[in-house]
């Protein structure tokens, strides 16, 4: 049972505006890690068609971020798209949505914390000094979790700085590479020579791994200004933005690849080499560093976002009810704060102390793992949306249908990670995740046989609905009635 304590704790409200979303959102996405480390992988699989799976990837994504903003437009709170779903599908639904997110921030900031292991030990290798990963990994886990504990909005502020100095020198770098060339038009791409469907269908699965997060600005409700106004807009714009910047950037690094003796998909740092062979070496340094900053505000952003999610479900009793609490001073989620913190630190950890996976190699499968956790949560919201639609009698043809091409959408990347079969141990990773799924299922429906547990959902709904939840139509909390919320 929730005690009030934790039923009266809440976070700062109105202290994150529209830029200060979409940074956050835009680092989780994260568009360095694609510039630095992805696009090898993406041309491994899409080669020529790299720029159009990224292309397909963004307005596939496009319409989940339609669907999603079918409640954010509507509604807010802290941790919203796992509340969303629970408004539009259920408890159950809704706790499954919020299993996958805690998976997939968990598993996207491993990818930031080796991301960011890679580029500080290459900066300090220039310097000769060698640093443990391990070391690396406790100093990035420790930074984020005093950062995110402290201030969001520091936090916020920060990731801001950080990717957009980051984005500033890859863009010099292709401007650089497109300027020169004999030419900027390379009819290998525009036609799509050597594309297969099924090697497009696989880049799609890679572009999942770049773009997403583009949902986490629903994370932040509580602390939003003018949240209904500016979550929709900042998940809209950070996914358009990142979405263009990959198409570009990896039609760039394919162009300026051509003849090379080393293909790309070969290459471990392939803005390094691109620097090298436009003869402006001295952008290394300054790119690998924008890189390992960008790695860690990825890994922040991922913290903070997970925390938000941790939190609502703390708080309707899923987790233990300290995790639902809030710093009384700091009115941060101090408690969720600390304990995806210590996750993100043991995650990476295990896959290379006892998996003994190279650095490299646990960057790429944390980055699948958590493409596979957002997939999940991604089909549930677009399943929520028609159905929530449907509740408030405000569902029409055109919300159907978008719902509808969401998820067909989203059946591309689902087919392409399971076929054709990826080779060993990738081949294992859906199976995992859905292990997973069942686990939380399980503990889902034993708390759904606790009378003490649907006593408690009702009551947090309510006095959620009561404080924090918005709505644009009607003045009075009845988004969600409690009967639906416990099916």
């Amino acid at each position: 049972m929730v005690e009030s304590d934790v039923s009266q704790s809440r976070l700062r409200a109105n202290c994150l505006n529209f830029n200060e979303l979409t940074a956050m959102a835009i680092a989780l996405i994260s568009p360095t890690m694609t510039a630095a480390l992805i696009v090898p992988l993406m041309y491994s699989n899409a080669g020529n068609a790299s720029w159009l799976s990224y292309l397909f990837g963004t307005v596939m994504l496009l319409f989940v971020a339609l669907s999603l903003n079918q409640f954010a437009k509507r509604s807010t709170s802290a941790g919203s798209m796992y509340a969303y779903t629970v408004m539009g599908l259920g408890t159950t639904a809704g706790n499954l949505s919020g299993w996958c997110l805690v998976w997939a921030y968990l598993f996207i900031a491993t990818a930031g914390m080796t991301g960011f292991t890679i580029f500080a030990s290459t900066l300090l290798g220039m310097m000769g000094i060698q640093v443990p990963h391990l070391l690396l990994f406790a100093t990035c886990a420790f930074t984020i979790c005093l950062l995110a504990y402290k201030d969001i909005q520091l936090s916020s502020i920060l990731m801001l700085l950080l990717e957009g100095v980051s984005v500033a020198l890859i863009l010099m770098l292709c401007a650089v590479v497109l300027f020169g060339q004999k030419s900027m038009i390379d009819p290998a791409q525009i036609k799509l020579q050597g594309a297969s469907f099924s090697g497009i269908s696989l880049g799609v699965v890679t572009a999942i791994f770049s773009l997403v997060g583009f949902e986490c600005a629903t994370a932040f409700g509580e602390e939003a200004k003018d949240p209904l106004i500016t979550i929709p807009r900042a998940v809209i714009v950070s996914l358009l933005l990142t979405g263009a910047f990959f198409v570009l950037v990896s039609y760039t690094e394919v162009l300026g690849f051509i003849g090379y003796k080393t293909p790309l998909d070969k290459v471990d740092a392939p803005l390094n080499v691109l620097a090298d062979m436009m003869r402006v070496g001295w952008l290394k340094a300054p790119i690998s560093a924008g890189a390992m900053i960008s790695f860690f505000s990825l890994a922040l952003s991922c913290l903070n976002a997970g925390a938000r999610i941790l939190y609502p479900m703390g708080r309707l009793g899923v987790f233990h009810q300290s995790i639902g609490s809030s710093h009384e001073t700091n009115e941060t989620p101090h408690v969720a704060v600390t304990v995806m913190a210590l996750l993100i630190f043991l995650v990476p950890v295990s896959m290379v102390t006892l998996f003994k996976l190279e650095i490299l190699d646990a960057f790429n499968d944390a980055g699948t793992f958590g493409a596979f956790g957002f997939l999940g949560a991604y089909f549930l919201i677009s399943l929520a949306a028609p159905a929530y639609l449907k509740r408030r009698g405000q569902l029409a043809p055109r919300d159907a249908a978008l719902a509808a091409a969401s998820v067909v959408l989203l059946l591309v990347p689902a087919a392409g990670s399971v076929y054709p079969v990826p080779s060993w141990p990738v081949n294992i990773f859906p199976y995992i995740f859905l292990g997973y799924l069942a686990i939380g299922l399980a503990w889902f429906m034993v708390l759904r046989n606790r009378p003490d547990f649907a006593e408690s959902i009702r009551n947090r709904v309510s006095d959620d609905h009561d404080a924090v939840m918005i709505d644009s139509n009607i003045a009075r909390p009845s988004l969600v009635k409690a009967d639906r919320i416990v099916a």
